[in-house]
């Protein structure tokens, strides 16, 4: 979900939340925006970590295939599953926010 899919969930959450009768004060508004240090933030590095590792794992798989010295099928497979299971827990993670949301989504105010 991009940036600006995640504020605009957040702003309706925020438009249910008042609406509930637990309008938050101006200054206690939860922070999306990047740069931030909010949640945004912090699943925007997630994934940026994710996407690192998966390029790191594809060109040292290429640069074995190419019989480039120093590169060893070990270090091909640690980094091949590092980036496997970095991408696992990101999917689980989206998987779970997802569900959170349709949870949130379907309360009865």
């Amino acid at each position: 979900m991009s940036t600006p899919g995640i504020q605009s969930a957040l702003n309706q959450m925020q438009v249910l939340a008042g609406q509930a009768g637990g309008a938050p004060d101006k200054g206690a508004r939860v922070s999306a925006t990047v740069g931030e240090g909010g949640f945004a933030d912090t699943l925007y590095g997630a994934l940026q970590r994710i996407n690192h590792l998966q390029q790191v794992s594809g060109d040292q798989a290429k640069a074995f295939q190419a019989g480039a010295p120093g590169v060893s099928l070990h270090d091909v497979m640690m980094d091949g599953q590092k980036a496997s299971v970095a991408f696992e827990l990101g999917v689980q993670v989206r998987n779970r926010l997802v569900t959170a949301y349709k949870d949130i989504m379907n309360m009865q105010v």
